[in-house]
Protein backbone atom coordinates (compact mmCIF):
# COMPACT_ATOMS: atom_id res chain seq x y z
CA UNK A 1 0.00 0.00 0.00
CA UNK A 2 1.72 3.45 -0.91
CA UNK A 3 0.19 6.50 1.63
CA UNK A 4 0.73 9.82 0.53
CA UNK A 5 0.19 12.95 3.04
CA UNK A 6 -0.80 16.25 1.93
CA UNK A 7 0.26 19.10 4.15
CA UNK A 8 -1.91 22.10 3.47
CA UNK A 9 0.09 25.09 4.16
CA UNK A 10 -1.44 28.03 2.11
CA UNK A 11 -2.91 30.18 4.18
CA UNK A 12 -2.04 33.62 5.16
CA UNK A 13 -2.73 32.85 9.07
CA UNK A 14 -4.08 36.38 9.83
CA UNK A 15 -5.98 35.25 12.90
CA UNK A 16 -2.31 35.11 14.40
CA UNK A 17 -1.75 38.26 15.68
CA UNK A 18 1.66 36.95 16.52
CA UNK A 19 2.89 36.50 12.89
CA UNK A 20 2.66 40.16 11.90
CA UNK A 21 3.20 40.22 8.20
CA UNK A 22 4.68 36.73 8.09
CA UNK A 23 2.09 33.38 7.44
CA UNK A 24 1.96 31.61 11.09
CA UNK A 25 3.43 28.32 9.31
CA UNK A 26 6.77 29.94 8.87
CA UNK A 27 7.05 31.49 12.63
CA UNK A 28 9.33 29.57 14.79
CA UNK A 29 8.34 27.32 18.04
CA UNK A 30 11.33 26.27 20.23
CA UNK A 31 13.63 28.04 17.19
CA UNK A 32 11.83 25.52 14.12
CA UNK A 33 9.46 26.82 11.83
CA UNK A 34 6.04 25.09 12.23
CA UNK A 35 5.49 23.91 8.94
CA UNK A 36 9.08 22.40 9.23
CA UNK A 37 8.12 20.82 12.63
CA UNK A 38 4.99 18.98 10.64
CA UNK A 39 6.71 17.98 7.60
CA UNK A 40 9.55 16.17 9.89
CA UNK A 41 6.51 14.48 11.76
CA UNK A 42 5.51 12.99 8.54
CA UNK A 43 8.82 12.60 6.94
CA UNK A 44 10.61 10.22 9.52
CA UNK A 45 7.23 8.01 9.69
CA UNK A 46 8.04 4.48 8.39
CA UNK A 47 4.23 4.16 6.99
CA UNK A 48 4.68 7.04 4.99
CA UNK A 49 5.75 7.68 1.07
CA UNK A 50 5.19 10.84 0.15
CA UNK A 51 4.74 14.26 1.71
CA UNK A 52 3.23 16.74 -0.36
CA UNK A 53 2.97 20.20 1.28
CA UNK A 54 0.57 22.99 -0.18
CA UNK A 55 1.63 26.33 -0.23
CA UNK A 56 1.00 29.89 -1.41
CA UNK A 57 2.78 30.77 -4.43
CA UNK A 58 3.84 34.12 -2.90
CA UNK A 59 5.39 32.17 0.15
CA UNK A 60 8.19 30.10 -1.92
CA UNK A 61 10.91 31.88 -0.74
CA UNK A 62 9.90 31.00 2.95
CA UNK A 63 9.29 27.43 1.81
CA UNK A 64 12.81 27.38 0.54
CA UNK A 65 14.56 28.48 3.23
CA UNK A 66 12.64 25.79 5.06
CA UNK A 67 13.16 22.89 2.86
CA UNK A 68 17.10 24.06 3.24
CA UNK A 69 17.11 23.28 6.86
CA UNK A 70 15.41 19.73 6.09
CA UNK A 71 17.94 19.05 3.48
CA UNK A 72 17.35 16.44 0.93
CA UNK A 73 14.67 13.40 1.60
CA UNK A 74 14.09 11.39 -0.68
CA UNK A 75 9.69 11.33 0.33
CA UNK A 76 9.55 15.43 0.11
CA UNK A 77 8.14 16.39 -2.90
CA UNK A 78 7.89 19.60 -4.91
CA UNK A 79 4.95 21.66 -3.54
CA UNK A 80 1.94 22.16 -4.72
CA UNK A 81 0.23 25.84 -4.77
CA UNK A 82 -3.29 26.63 -3.18
CA UNK A 83 -6.49 28.78 -4.18
CA UNK A 84 -8.43 31.15 -2.46
CA UNK A 85 -9.81 28.30 -0.21
CA UNK A 86 -8.87 25.83 1.96
CA UNK A 87 -10.71 23.18 0.25
CA UNK A 88 -9.35 24.71 -3.10
CA UNK A 89 -5.76 24.05 -1.62
CA UNK A 90 -6.42 20.55 -0.66
CA UNK A 91 -7.83 20.12 -4.00
CA UNK A 92 -4.85 20.70 -5.73
CA UNK A 93 -2.69 18.86 -3.53
CA UNK A 94 -4.32 15.34 -4.51
CA UNK A 95 -4.09 16.73 -8.08
CA UNK A 96 -0.64 16.60 -7.58
CA UNK A 97 -0.69 13.40 -6.27
CA UNK A 98 -2.16 11.57 -9.38
CA UNK A 99 0.96 10.34 -10.78
CA UNK A 100 1.81 8.68 -7.91
CA UNK A 101 -0.59 6.03 -7.79
CA UNK A 102 -1.36 6.38 -4.03
CA UNK A 103 -3.71 4.31 -2.09
CA UNK A 104 -4.61 6.09 0.70
CA UNK A 105 -3.97 10.00 1.28
CA UNK A 106 -3.97 11.47 4.77
CA UNK A 107 -4.85 15.45 4.55
CA UNK A 108 -3.28 17.39 7.89
CA UNK A 109 -2.95 21.25 8.79
CA UNK A 110 0.58 22.53 8.36
CA UNK A 111 -0.54 24.88 11.67
CA UNK A 112 -0.80 21.09 13.75
CA UNK A 113 2.86 20.33 14.36
CA UNK A 114 2.50 18.55 17.39
CA UNK A 115 0.88 15.67 15.70
CA UNK A 116 2.26 12.43 16.92
CA UNK A 117 4.10 9.22 15.64
CA UNK A 118 1.04 7.20 17.36
CA UNK A 119 -1.31 8.95 15.98
CA UNK A 120 -0.36 8.75 12.60
CA UNK A 121 -0.27 5.00 12.79
CA UNK A 122 -3.53 4.71 13.96
CA UNK A 123 -4.56 6.87 11.19
CA UNK A 124 -3.06 4.40 8.61
CA UNK A 125 -4.02 1.31 11.11
CA UNK A 126 -7.75 2.50 10.10
CA UNK A 127 -7.45 2.87 6.86
CA UNK A 128 -6.72 -0.66 6.50
CA UNK A 129 -10.25 -1.67 7.14
CA UNK A 130 -12.12 1.63 6.56
CA UNK A 131 -12.55 3.91 3.25
CA UNK A 132 -12.26 7.29 5.74
CA UNK A 133 -11.02 8.39 8.81
CA UNK A 134 -10.64 11.19 11.09
CA UNK A 135 -8.81 12.04 14.11
CA UNK A 136 -10.42 13.55 16.98
CA UNK A 137 -11.20 13.77 20.79
CA UNK A 138 -14.47 13.43 22.96
CA UNK A 139 -15.51 16.90 24.07
CA UNK A 140 -15.27 16.92 27.99
CA UNK A 141 -16.59 20.87 28.04
CA UNK A 142 -20.02 20.82 29.35
CA UNK A 143 -21.47 22.94 26.17
CA UNK A 144 -24.16 25.81 26.11
CA UNK A 145 -26.26 27.00 23.49
CA UNK A 146 -26.66 31.40 23.95
CA UNK A 147 -29.27 33.20 22.97
CA UNK A 148 -29.01 36.91 23.10
CA UNK A 149 -25.90 36.85 25.56
CA UNK A 150 -27.45 34.06 28.07
CA UNK A 151 -27.52 30.35 27.94
CA UNK A 152 -30.61 28.87 26.11
CA UNK A 153 -29.76 25.66 26.92
CA UNK A 154 -27.33 22.68 27.58
CA UNK A 155 -26.58 20.44 24.94
CA UNK A 156 -25.65 16.68 25.66
CA UNK A 157 -22.16 16.33 24.99
CA UNK A 158 -21.93 12.40 24.71
CA UNK A 159 -21.69 12.14 21.07
CA UNK A 160 -19.65 14.94 20.46
CA UNK A 161 -16.25 14.85 19.14
CA UNK A 162 -13.74 17.48 18.32
CA UNK A 163 -12.17 17.24 14.54
CA UNK A 164 -8.52 17.21 14.17
CA UNK A 165 -6.32 16.41 11.49
CA UNK A 166 -4.90 13.74 9.96
CA UNK A 167 -7.71 13.12 8.19
CA UNK A 168 -7.50 9.60 6.24
CA UNK A 169 -9.10 8.87 3.34
CA UNK A 170 -8.51 6.00 0.23
CA UNK A 171 -7.18 8.18 -2.58
CA UNK A 172 -9.77 7.83 -5.22
CA UNK A 173 -12.95 8.30 -2.88
CA UNK A 174 -11.15 12.07 -1.42
CA UNK A 175 -10.29 13.07 -5.00
CA UNK A 176 -13.60 12.35 -6.22
CA UNK A 177 -15.54 14.37 -3.07
CA UNK A 178 -13.78 17.19 -3.76
CA UNK A 179 -13.51 17.34 -7.69
CA UNK A 180 -17.58 16.75 -7.15
CA UNK A 181 -17.40 19.80 -4.81
CA UNK A 182 -15.87 22.31 -7.41
CA UNK A 183 -17.73 21.03 -9.92
CA UNK A 184 -20.72 22.34 -8.17
CA UNK A 185 -19.35 25.61 -7.23
CA UNK A 186 -19.40 23.59 -2.86
CA UNK A 187 -16.38 25.37 -1.12
CA UNK A 188 -18.60 25.35 2.12
CA UNK A 189 -17.17 22.24 3.51
CA UNK A 190 -15.31 22.80 7.34
CA UNK A 191 -13.34 19.57 6.41
CA UNK A 192 -12.47 17.12 4.43
CA UNK A 193 -14.11 14.51 6.08
CA UNK A 194 -17.26 16.59 5.81
CA UNK A 195 -16.52 16.23 1.35
CA UNK A 196 -16.78 12.36 2.53
CA UNK A 197 -19.96 11.97 4.50
CA UNK A 198 -21.77 14.56 1.53
CA UNK A 199 -20.86 11.47 -0.81
CA UNK A 200 -22.34 9.11 1.59
CA UNK A 201 -19.16 7.66 2.98
CA UNK A 202 -19.23 6.77 6.72
CA UNK A 203 -16.36 8.20 8.58
CA UNK A 204 -14.45 6.10 11.45
CA UNK A 205 -13.08 8.28 14.64
CA UNK A 206 -9.52 7.42 15.70
CA UNK A 207 -8.86 8.63 18.95
CA UNK A 208 -6.30 11.99 18.85
CA UNK A 209 -4.74 14.02 21.46
CA UNK A 210 -4.99 16.85 23.36
CA UNK A 211 -1.14 18.35 22.53
CA UNK A 212 -2.06 17.61 18.82
CA UNK A 213 -3.13 21.30 18.73
CA UNK A 214 -4.32 23.55 16.16
CA UNK A 215 -1.80 27.37 16.22
CA UNK A 216 -4.44 29.75 15.12
CA UNK A 217 -4.29 32.80 17.96
CA UNK A 218 -1.43 33.97 19.91
CA UNK A 219 -1.76 32.46 23.08
CA UNK A 220 -1.64 29.07 20.88
CA UNK A 221 2.03 29.82 19.72
CA UNK A 222 2.59 30.53 23.62
CA UNK A 223 1.19 26.94 24.43
CA UNK A 224 3.71 25.50 21.80
CA UNK A 225 6.73 26.98 23.09
CA UNK A 226 5.79 25.12 26.47
CA UNK A 227 5.02 22.12 24.88
CA UNK A 228 8.08 21.95 22.34
CA UNK A 229 10.43 23.14 25.41
CA UNK A 230 9.11 20.95 27.84
CA UNK A 231 11.14 17.81 27.73
CA UNK A 232 14.38 18.81 28.94
CA UNK A 233 15.78 14.92 27.38
CA UNK A 234 15.46 16.18 23.70
CA UNK A 235 17.47 19.28 24.01
CA UNK A 236 21.07 20.16 24.75
CA UNK A 237 22.37 23.35 26.59
CA UNK A 238 25.09 25.42 24.55
CA UNK A 239 27.05 27.33 26.89
CA UNK A 240 29.21 30.94 25.40
CA UNK A 241 31.34 33.40 26.63
CA UNK A 242 32.80 36.62 25.49
CA UNK A 243 35.16 39.38 27.40
CA UNK A 244 36.02 42.90 26.31
CA UNK A 245 37.95 45.83 26.57
CA UNK A 246 37.66 49.34 25.50
CA UNK A 247 39.94 52.71 26.85
CA UNK A 248 38.34 55.94 28.05
CA UNK A 249 38.89 59.08 25.63
CA UNK A 250 37.66 62.46 26.38
CA UNK A 251 33.89 62.82 26.32
CA UNK A 252 30.76 63.30 28.79
CA UNK A 253 29.09 59.99 28.77
CA UNK A 254 29.93 56.23 28.11
CA UNK A 255 27.43 53.14 26.34
CA UNK A 256 26.88 50.66 28.48
CA UNK A 257 24.73 47.27 27.90
CA UNK A 258 22.41 49.63 25.79
CA UNK A 259 22.39 52.47 28.75
CA UNK A 260 23.52 55.92 27.94
CA UNK A 261 25.55 57.21 31.16
CA UNK A 262 26.57 60.56 32.05
CA UNK A 263 30.24 60.21 32.80
CA UNK A 264 33.34 62.29 32.89
CA UNK A 265 34.51 60.15 29.65
CA UNK A 266 33.67 58.24 26.86
CA UNK A 267 35.17 54.78 25.07
CA UNK A 268 37.03 55.08 22.90
CA UNK A 269 36.14 52.42 19.69
CA UNK A 270 35.45 52.29 16.14
CA UNK A 271 31.51 51.65 17.24
CA UNK A 272 29.66 53.22 20.15
CA UNK A 273 32.49 51.49 21.73
CA UNK A 274 29.38 49.53 24.68
CA UNK A 275 32.02 46.99 25.69
CA UNK A 276 29.06 45.06 27.04
CA UNK A 277 26.95 44.28 24.40
CA UNK A 278 30.56 43.80 22.65
CA UNK A 279 31.22 40.62 25.38
CA UNK A 280 27.84 39.47 24.95
CA UNK A 281 27.57 39.67 21.09
CA UNK A 282 30.94 37.84 21.11
CA UNK A 283 29.70 34.94 23.91
CA UNK A 284 26.62 34.09 21.57
CA UNK A 285 28.69 33.98 18.70
CA UNK A 286 30.44 31.27 20.51
CA UNK A 287 27.59 28.90 21.18
CA UNK A 288 27.41 28.54 17.57
CA UNK A 289 30.75 28.53 16.64
CA UNK A 290 30.37 31.42 14.25
CA UNK A 291 33.53 33.67 15.11
CA UNK A 292 34.21 36.98 16.86
CA UNK A 293 32.34 39.91 16.33
CA UNK A 294 35.37 41.21 14.55
CA UNK A 295 34.48 38.88 11.84
CA UNK A 296 31.18 40.11 11.22
CA UNK A 297 31.88 43.83 11.71
CA UNK A 298 34.86 44.60 10.99
CA UNK A 299 36.22 47.87 13.28
CA UNK A 300 37.71 48.67 9.65
CA UNK A 301 35.03 49.05 7.73
CA UNK A 302 33.07 52.56 7.55
CA UNK A 303 29.72 51.72 7.95
CA UNK A 304 30.22 50.63 12.06
CA UNK A 305 31.73 53.97 12.80
CA UNK A 306 29.96 55.01 15.57
CA UNK A 307 27.20 52.63 15.22
CA UNK A 308 24.87 51.07 17.72
CA UNK A 309 25.95 47.88 19.27
CA UNK A 310 22.87 46.71 19.59
CA UNK A 311 23.31 45.66 15.88
CA UNK A 312 25.74 43.62 16.57
CA UNK A 313 24.05 41.68 19.63
CA UNK A 314 20.44 41.84 17.55
CA UNK A 315 22.50 39.97 14.68
CA UNK A 316 24.37 37.46 16.67
CA UNK A 317 20.77 36.49 18.68
CA UNK A 318 18.87 36.06 15.39
CA UNK A 319 21.90 33.67 13.92
CA UNK A 320 21.72 31.57 17.16
CA UNK A 321 17.65 31.64 16.65
CA UNK A 322 17.95 30.73 12.96
CA UNK A 323 20.03 27.75 14.28
CA UNK A 324 17.25 26.74 15.90
CA UNK A 325 18.38 27.63 19.36
CA UNK A 326 16.34 29.71 22.02
CA UNK A 327 18.46 31.62 24.40
CA UNK A 328 17.94 30.34 27.94
CA UNK A 329 19.83 33.15 29.65
CA UNK A 330 21.97 35.85 29.50
CA UNK A 331 25.29 37.54 32.08
CA UNK A 332 27.28 40.25 31.75
CA UNK A 333 30.33 41.63 34.18
CA UNK A 334 31.41 45.08 34.25
CA UNK A 335 34.90 45.32 35.65
CA UNK A 336 35.08 49.19 36.42
CA UNK A 337 35.69 51.94 39.36
CA UNK A 338 33.51 54.39 37.54
CA UNK A 339 30.96 54.85 36.43
CA UNK A 340 28.35 54.06 39.12
CA UNK A 341 26.48 50.41 37.80
CA UNK A 342 23.88 49.83 40.43
CA UNK A 343 21.80 52.57 39.59
CA UNK A 344 21.31 51.64 35.46
CA UNK A 345 21.16 47.96 36.72
CA UNK A 346 17.40 47.58 35.70
CA UNK A 347 17.76 49.65 32.84
CA UNK A 348 20.20 47.76 31.11
CA UNK A 349 18.37 44.69 31.86
CA UNK A 350 15.32 46.19 29.97
CA UNK A 351 17.60 46.72 27.18
CA UNK A 352 19.32 43.61 26.50
CA UNK A 353 16.40 41.76 26.93
CA UNK A 354 14.31 43.47 24.28
CA UNK A 355 17.55 43.21 21.90
CA UNK A 356 17.54 39.21 22.21
CA UNK A 357 13.72 39.20 22.92
CA UNK A 358 13.92 37.58 25.70
CA UNK A 359 12.44 38.12 28.90
CA UNK A 360 14.29 40.29 31.13
CA UNK A 361 14.48 37.77 34.32
CA UNK A 362 16.41 36.30 32.04
CA UNK A 363 19.24 38.66 32.00
CA UNK A 364 21.90 39.40 34.71
CA UNK A 365 24.38 42.67 35.39
CA UNK A 366 26.54 42.84 37.79
CA UNK A 367 29.60 45.11 38.50
CA UNK A 368 32.63 44.54 40.28
CA UNK A 369 36.31 46.50 40.83
CA UNK A 370 39.78 45.38 40.65
CA UNK A 371 40.41 47.26 43.93
CA UNK A 372 42.62 50.01 42.58
CA UNK A 373 44.92 47.29 40.70
CA UNK A 374 45.26 47.24 37.05
CA UNK A 375 44.29 49.94 34.04
CA UNK A 376 40.71 49.73 35.42
CA UNK A 377 42.13 50.50 38.55
CA UNK A 378 43.79 53.40 37.47
CA UNK A 379 40.30 54.22 35.66
CA UNK A 380 41.83 53.90 32.15
CA UNK A 381 39.03 52.08 30.67
CA UNK A 382 36.47 49.11 31.43
CA UNK A 383 36.65 45.97 30.69
CA UNK A 384 33.12 43.01 30.51
CA UNK A 385 33.23 39.60 30.90
CA UNK A 386 29.50 38.07 29.76
CA UNK A 387 28.06 34.42 29.44
CA UNK A 388 25.33 33.24 27.64
CA UNK A 389 22.85 29.73 27.59
CA UNK A 390 21.37 28.65 24.83
CA UNK A 391 18.78 25.54 24.32
CA UNK A 392 18.56 23.51 21.25
CA UNK A 393 17.47 20.31 19.73
CA UNK A 394 19.56 17.31 20.55
CA UNK A 395 21.39 16.32 16.92
CA UNK A 396 20.99 12.40 17.60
Amino acid sequence: MTNAVVIVAAGKGVRASAAGNRPKQYLTVGGKPVLQRTLEAFLAHDGIDFVLPVIDSSHQDDFEELRAQIGTHPKLLSPAYGGASRQASVLAGLRGLQDLKADNVLIHDAARPFVSNEIITRTLQSLQSESACLVAIPVSDTLKAEQNGHVARTIDRKELWRAQTPQGFHYGIILNAHEKAASEGRDDFTDDAALAEWQGHNVALVTGSERNIKLTRTEDFDLAERLTWASGAAYETRTGTGYDVHAFAPGDAVILCGVHIPHEAKLAGHSDADVGLHALTDALLGVIGSGDIGSHFPPGDPQWKDADSSVFLRHAASLATEAGGRIVNADVTLICERPKIGPHREAMRERIAKIMDVDPSRIGIKATTTEGLGFTGRREGIAAMASVAVEFERKV
